[in-house]
């Protein structure tokens, strides 16, 4: 019976995860990964091949996420250099994004964050999008 969970919700979850985020529009993104961000895709393949391929974009599978991006970790990628690294997360329309930066957030990065609208935002934005292959990192 699901009417007798007791749950606040997933909008209430990510209104506290978003709480915690300065998030991003595209055109800050731009700008926070020129000046040394990492941009993490968390999009799925099938995703990235209908949207297209971001520029400059490490590709990470949602479900390693933590693990790729605490420096502490024994399986993080090499731009994992340290908890005040700038971090933004980008999906498909900037939800399940929010999700992901607050737990990068809890994990201790404090800089993490996401990008206001996703993939979606940033092609309505007029942003370029890469004709090289994705950075997928497994």
């Amino acid at each position: 019976m699901l009417h007798d969970v007791m749950s606040p919700g997933v909008d209430a979850l990510l209104e506290q995860a978003r709480a915690g985020l300065r998030r991003l529009s595209p055109q800050e993104t731009v700008e926070a990964v020129r000046a040394g961000a990492l941009l993490v895709d968390t999009r799925t393949e099938s995703q990235r091949r209908e949207q297209g391929e971001l520029p400059g974009a490490v590709v990470i599978d949602r479900t390693v996420l933590e693990w790729r991006l605490d420096p502490a970790s024994e399986w993080r990628i090499p731009e994992a250099t340290g908890y005040d690294r700038e971090i933004v997360v980008v999906c498909r329309q900037g939800y399940a994004s929010s999700l992901a930066a607050a737990s990068l957030q809890a994990l201790g990065l404090r800089n993490a964050t996401d990008m206001i609208g996703g993939v979606q935002a940033w092609r309505e934005a007029g942003l370029p999008f890469s004709d090289q292959p994705a950075d997928i990192r497994p």
